[in-house]
């Protein structure tokens, strides 16, 4: 089993809320990263403007930057949980229709872990994105059995061996990029999280072949010391052999 995607971040962004209650007994790497966690500006911007994750502010710059959400837009989130990625979806393709004079999107999340309810957006969990039985349940709820967009932040559980925990997240990655053909509508966009490593370049040369248009960006939410990065591919030119499906 491939663990959580993304239970080491969402179970941080949950010790931020509980960190003062249990300060005995932690490690020293522990505590470093509580200092770090306390003091970094996307916490407390995330805190004050209500959303569940700091990660909130990743989708947001990536969005503002090359405006991959829209109103009317369907959107599938993977590794949704704690469902920060998800509000911001909810409000940019405005999926909870809290602007009448712009259409209605759809915001689709899916995750291995619980994820607290969120007006605008269906929340399918505990559920594997990669298991056939997850797929078709995506395509049940999907609008027309379609995303416009599929964002994944999904992580597999670091074991601290980076190579290993490289090979698992492209494993993901390519697990969801294979779902794309029956579920990403031609001309849809796709943005995953990576770790650089030995078998990016394969994974990009793959999406190359998949999209009209791919880069890597990093947002500036990404510490610097991370070496996660995102590519965004756009402008999907594959899937029609599926439209009849």
């Amino acid at each position: 089993r491939r663990g959580s995607w993304r239970q080491s971040a969402s179970l941080q962004c949950r010790r931020f809320h509980t960190a003062g209650s249990h300060s005995k007994g932690r490690t020293g790497a522990e505590h470093l990263w509580l200092t770090r966690h306390l003091k970094d500006p996307f916490v407390k911007a995330a805190k004050m403007e209500s959303y569940r994750c700091r990660s909130a502010f990743k989708l947001l710059e990536v969005d503002e930057r090359h405006g991959i959400l829209r109103p009317g837009l369907r959107v599938l989130d993977c590794g949704a949980a704690p469902g920060a990625w998800s509000q911001v979806a909810v409000w940019r393709v405005n999926a909870a229709g809290t602007d009448p004079r712009a259409p209605v999107g759809f915001v689709l999340g899916v995750d291995l872990l619980h994820i607290s309810p969120l007006e605008g957006a269906t929340f399918l969990c505990p559920a594997d994105v990669t298991d056939p039985r997850t797929l078709q349940r995506i395509q049940e709820l999907l609008p027309g059995g379609r995303a416009d967009v599929i964002l994944s932040d999904m992580a597999p559980n670091a074991t601290g061996i980076r190579s290993l925990d490289h090979d698992r997240l492209i494993g993901l990655c390519s697990s969801l990029l294979d779902t794309a053909p029956r579920v990403l509508h031609p001309g849809g966009t796709f943005l995953c999280k990576m770790w650089a490593g030995s078998q990016s370049l394969a994974f990009q040369k793959r999406l190359t072949g998949q999209f009209q248009n791919t880069r890597t960006v990093k947002p500036r939410a990404s510490r610097k010391e991370s070496s996660e990065v995102y590519l965004l591919a756009t402008q999907y030119q594959k899937g029609k052999e599926f439209a009849e499906d």
